[in-house]
């Protein structure tokens, strides 16, 4: 298997193959991201992707879980991905679910029939970064999408039969937008119900806009407990009707969290307001944390 550049994956594809169909972010505008700043945004040669599925059959040929990288490789027509999916399928028998990254305007760009003919081969669940549900927000950092948008994207993938993890940003807003922004990351959690949602804490890298930014100082982070309280507000505001894992296990967080909402809304309420009223000890430490 060879791998170009930068390489991220989600945390729960930690035990998946990961493979290579395109290589960095079709958008690659968003001022927060560092990620795919090493490389422009290109399809992999489809005969590469051949190979390495090949040679991962010889060498971990009881794959059970594969993670299509890079940054939004849903972006690939449906013409494109069937032959990957397809070859996945041949080259390991006890298959059970591919995962992919994808942009909302990947999701809406593909008709209802072809989002079903993915998902019967075994394309089964999608990662989509929110980050904010203020569409505020989301312009000031150059998302390429609005919260309608992406609500739109989660209910159309989930409804013709993917699980989607939906993912947050706190501290994105600084210190300025904060509330907004939490307020309405709950509220656009709550219209897309999603079977995952993750919140991971903003890390300004040098290299970015967000870190010119800061440097200039238009953008101010919040401090690690008001990030607590971010989180808190979030949570707060969001009412799910339909069971929703939620994490905040991503080694860029002060404070890990696992429940299933809604269920479980009151005792995560609870643990951020004692991790609160303890101050900055309960929280990691900063050398522990990591993009």
């Amino acid at each position: 298997m060879r791998y170009y550049g930068t390489v991220i994956r989600p945390p729960s594809e930690a035990n998946s193959y990961i493979l290579q169909i395109t290589y960095g972010c079709s958008h690659n505008k968003c001022t927060f991201c560092p990620t795919y700043l090493d490389k422009p945004f290109k399809i992999r040669p489809i005969k590469q992707v051949f190979e390495d599925i090949d040679t991962a059959r010889k060498v971990m040929p009881e794959t059970r879980k594969v993670f299509l990288a890079d940054g939004n490789a849903l972006v690939l027509t449906t013409k494109q991905l069937i032959p990957i999916l397809d070859a996945l399928n041949k080259a390991f028998p006890r298959l059970q679910r591919i995962g992919i990254y994808a942009n909302a305007k990947d999701i809406l760009a593909k008709t209802n029939q072809e989002l079903m003919e993915l998902c019967n081969k075994k394309l089964s669940i999608i990662y989509i970064g929110l980050e904010s549900g203020s569409n505020k927000v989301l312009k000031r950092v150059n998302k390429g999408a609005t919260a309608e948008e992406m609500i739109k994207a989660v209910i159309k993938a989930q409804e013709k039969g993917f699980k989607v993890s939906v993912i947050g940003l706190l501290g994105l807003a600084g210190i300025d937008l904060w509330k907004e922004h939490a307020i309405a990351t709950g509220r656009a959690i709550s219209a897309m119900s999603p079977r995952f949602f993750s919140l991971l804490t903003v890390m300004v890298v040098p290299g970015t806009v967000l870190h010119e930014q800061q440097e200039q100082g238009t953008f101010i982070l919040p401090a690690p407990l008001e990030m607590l309280k971010e989180m808190r507000v979030i949570i707060e505001n969001t009412d799910v009707h339909s069971g929703c894992i939620f994490r905040t296990n991503h080694a860029s967080n002060y404070l890990a969290l696992e429940g299933r909402l809604p269920k479980d809304k009151e005792k995560l309420l609870q643990i951020i307001d004692s991790a609160l009223s303890q101050g900055q000890s309960s929280l990691r430490p900063e050398y522990l944390r990591g993009l």
